[in-house]
């Protein structure tokens, strides 16, 4: 049996228009904003941020600090920061949300589906066994238990406490 992640909530994100600039270089930029912007954690290299038009509850994004497109552009420092923030994240995920598994890959480029396409991220799609249920198939809705807001104070701290402080 195929299962599919089924997301057409999303045409909100894809039609809306485009800030100039890149909204993860302001992130990085401004640390002060982190609960504003829902950016998780901060590592040495990169940084883990809650998704604004999740495909599922706790639907989060591992970005480097630097304003690359690419994975040839990253060095072994960035990819070994962004794979910690990634095993941090199952651990947190799993632990807080209850996620039996995850979805995780890279969109490099606009025809891979990338929805930024200029500054490379990593996302992080926690799942459950039936996760998907009739509200999008038959009312083009979306269904996430909780709150951004309420997300990140959740994981946030847990993020923090897993790290080490």
């Amino acid at each position: 049996m195929t299962s599919h992640l089924w997301a057409p909530w999303r045409m909100e994100y894809i039609r809306a228009p485009r800030d100039e600039g890149c909204f993860f270089c302001d992130y990085w930029a401004d640390p002060d904003a982190d609960q504003k912007n829902l950016v998780l954690l901060r590592g040495r290299e990169c940084f883990a941020v809650l998704n604004k038009y999740p495909y599922n509850g706790g639907h989060l994004m591992i970005a480097p600090a630097a304003h690359v497109s690419r994975l040839a552009e990253v060095g072994d420092e960035v990819m070994v920061d962004i794979i910690r923030l990634l095993k941090l994240s199952e651990k947190v995920l799993g632990a807080e949300l209850r996620s039996q598994g995850f979805n995780v890959g890279f969109n490099i480029g606009r025809p891979a589906g990338a929805g930024v396409d200029d500054h490379l991220h990593l996302h992080v799609v926690p799942r459950w066994e039936g996760d998907t249920n009739f509200m999008p198939v038959f009312d083009d809705t979306r269904v996430v238990p909780v709150a951004l807001a309420e997300l990140w104070g959740l994981l946030a701290p847990r993020f923090r406490a897993e790290a080490g402080g």
